[in-house]
């Protein structure tokens, strides 16, 4: 038990340090520690109410702006998306997340990496952008995974760094909320998972800060490559891992 106790910990030390200099991915950070040790149900809402904490901490120590134009489309897309990601949350077993989750790292990390080097989406629809709130509704649902494919697309677009974090943190902030309220009125949220969320919200709040305060001094380019590196491997290995006990014909 002070095994799982401590991974617990561990995971909410990077992923809320890397949440506080990014804006976004503590759910991606996280689960990559979480996944190996923890049941899905509880590594999910651990990273809704993980997630949740740095964005609050965030709010109050980068302040970005608030453009309800652009916000609206992503927002009203997530609101949509939310309720099938909690659908689908309890029918995931243990090796089929493993698989989905280290699919997904593999995809869409080296893409992150890659991002800067691909031509710029100059589209500008809000049709567009509904529907990548709406993805990142359904990734949030399933374990508050909310800005990861947003945070994508914004960086397709070629927005500039505060204009980018001022979408993905108020877009986060928003979902997460109603996420955390939809686990709690639907059972989700167990008397059982306490602990765990006394553990990570304090360590949160720490690192999360810590986080903010390089953003505010430093480029984050550099730890953001390291991040999403550990990421691939994370993902290659969640896959590896869960294959073998895939019936997959």
């Amino acid at each position: 038990m002070e095994s799982i106790y401590l991974i617990t910990a561990l995971g909410a030390i990077v992923a809320g340090f890397a949440q506080g200099l990014s804006g976004f991915a503590f759910g991606l950070v996280a689960m990559s520690f979480w996944a190996w040790a923890l049941d899905p149900q509880l590594a999910a809402v651990l990273s809704v109410i993980g997630g949740l904490t740095g964005q609050i901490v965030a709010a109050f120590t980068v302040r970005r702006g608030f453009n309800w134009a652009m916000l609206a489309p992503f927002i009203a897309g997530g609101l949509c998306g939310i309720p099938i990601g909690v659908w689908l949350l309890p029918m995931l077993d243990i090796y089929k997340f493993k698989a989905i989750l280290g699919t997904f790292l593999i995809l869409w990390c080296p893409a992150m990496l890659l991002a800067k080097n691909f031509p710029k989406i100059t589209l500008q629809s809000r049709l567009a952008d509904g529907i990548v709130g709406l993805a990142g509704g359904v990734m949030g649902g399933i374990g508050g995974f909310t800005g990861t494919l947003p945070t994508l697309w914004c960086t397709l677009r070629g927005l500039d760094r505060d204009t980018q974090r001022s979408i993905i943190q108020n877009f986060n902030f928003a979902l997460l909320i109603v996420i955390t309220i939809t686990y709690a009125s639907t059972g989700i949220i167990q008397a059982d998972m306490w602990p765990y969320f006394l553990i990570v919200s304090p360590i949160v709040v720490v690192t999360a800060f810590i986080g903010t305060r390089l953003y505010l001094g430093i480029s984050p380019e550099r730890f953001r490559q390291i991040v999403l590196g550990f990421l691939i491997v994370s993902g290659i290995s969640m896959l590896s891992s869960a294959l073998p006990h895939l019936n997959l014909f």
